[in-house]
């Protein structure tokens, strides 16, 4: 009976285009009706043949009657779909697997054009998947190579030109890093980073983390660069200028701050003006002679973050810190307090091409050395702006008092071109210019390349 119902749906078809070519016009609308009819029956008469039960019958269109040629083809489609119907009633039961509907005109379409496509028996043959054996159960384990670690590796090498005389030191392979990270389990992750430059092997930040504790917390177990500021926990290859901003030197240590130790962290459950709040605490024997005279005693890190989404294209973050160092051997005490805003503007239909970040740090160190106590004062404002796919033009500006001692000012400007030929490779031409009160000025300028390897690239946070 199915194959009657199809030679009469071919028949309908091919009527209603022999009329379309007898009227030698655009196909009316009581044609295209027809024909999408006759496309949803032809569907419907598939997943029959296929085992399968169509849902509630179709529904025919209805257009007023006058036209002999297309009243007949509509009561053609009439009796073709009324056989059909009696057709699924012989055959579909209450316990007979339903097919989803296909009365939608876009899906009828689409699942015509497959059955086209997937050439002879159609919904059919594609429909005879179902597996005849027994069911194969597989493992999925991690194999051999899935335990294996992600393995990256970054080169920093600059070449120097100073107003010098005498010059040396012109080329520098400041830092190659390799870094391996992996996911342990569902519930740790790990990264390890090492450093290969002119001071030798080190490691910057090997540490154990886990996500999802209660509280929504995460910790942090090992050596790890610590939240201050908004550029501490970047790392040098990555970094807007060559080297960290001076106030980090003179405050933090060479390379920032970083130290072996704890970290818990969390996003607040409150919300102020719709703004997402977050908090870090972390302790660790941070090596800073700035803080602790090297002593590696406990350094005491807190920090609150604050971000707000000021439009589709804008947003803002202002950061809060406090660090505590000691050295009871020398009978140092010493205190960091410290804000830092940033103001970020990236479209969002050119966010690839072109953006704008502001930056501005400033901080207050308190120490205290056997009755003495000192405060100093320092910061730095920078901003980067995004000219095309390729080009970042930047310049910072810094103003640092001297940590301790005789109370000396540096100040220095850092106007720089970046230039990124790939994802993997970016060039940077930079200028340096430094003053220090009553003591002098320098000028430098440095070609920096970066390039990376492998899924970790310039790691930012």
């Amino acid at each position: 009976m199915s194959i009657m119902i199809r030679i009469l749906v071919l028949a309908a078809a091919l009527l209603l285009a022999g009329a379309r070519e007898v009227s030698a016009q655009q196909p009316t609308a009581a044609s295209d009706s027809l024909n999408r009819a006759l496309t949803r029956i032809s569907v419907r008469l598939d997943s029959l043949e296929a085992g399968l039960c169509p849902g509630s019958p179709l529904p025919l269109p209805v257009f007023t009657p006058g036209n002999a040629t297309t009243d007949s083809l509509a009561a053609a489609v009439a009796r073709i779909n009324q056989r059909l119907e009696r057709l699924r009633a012989a055959r579909c039961t209450a316990n007979a697997p339903q097919a989803t509907d296909t009365t939608s005109d876009d899906l009828a379409a689409l699942r015509e054009a497959a059955n086209q496509a997937a050439g002879p028996g159609g919904a059919a043959a594609q429909a005879d998947t179902t597996p005849t054996g027994p069911t194969q159960f597989v493992g999925k384990q991690r194999n051999a190579s899935a335990l294996n670690p992600e393995i990256s590796a970054t080169g920093d090498v600059r070449l120097v030109a100073r107003d010098q005389r005498i010059q040396r030191d012109n080329g520098v392979a400041q830092e190659f890093e390799v870094a391996l990270q992996s996911t342990l389990d569902p519930y740790s992750n790990t990264k390890i980073i090492l450093t290969f430059g002119h001071d030798g092997v080190g490691v910057e930040e090997g540490y154990l983390y886990w996500t999802g504790l209660p509280g929504r917390i995460r910790a942090d177990l090992g050596l790890f660069r610590e939240q201050l500021g908004d550029l501490n926990r970047w790392h040098l290859h990555a970094l807007p200028e060559t080297e960290y901003p001076l106030v980090y030197q003179k405050y933090l240590g060479e390379g920032g701050l970083s130290g072996a130790g704890l970290s818990l962290y969390t996003a607040l459950p409150v919300s102020l003006v719709h703004g997402t709040h977050e908090i870090w605490l972390q302790g660790t024997t941070a090596e800073s002679d700035p803080l602790t005279a090297g002593s590696r005693q406990i350094t005491g890190l807190g920090r609150l973050q604050n971000f707000w989404q000021l439009t589709r294209s804008t947003y803002a973050q202002f950061g809060f810190t406090g660090v505590h160092g000691e050295n009871h051997d020398s009978l140092l005490t010493t205190r960091l307090l410290g804000f830092d805003f940033r103001l970020t503007w990236r479209p969002p239909s050119a966010g690839t091409r072109q953006d704008l970040t502001i930056r501005a740090e400033g901080y207050q160190l308190h120490s205290k050395q056997a009755g003495i106590v000192e405060e100093r004062y320092g910061g730095f404002a920078d901003v980067q702006y995004k000219a095309g796919r390729r080009w970042v033009l930047g310049a910072r500006y810094d103003r640092v008092e001297e940590a301790r001692g005789p109370r000396t000012t540096e100040w220095r400007l850092t106007p720089a071109i970046t230039w990124w030929e790939s994802e993997f490779v970016f060039l940077r031409l930079q200028g340096q210019h430094r003053r220090v009160v009553a003591g002098g000025k320098s000028d430098d300028a440095t070609l920096q390349v970066v390039w990376a390897m492998g899924p970790h690239k310039h790691e930012t946070y």
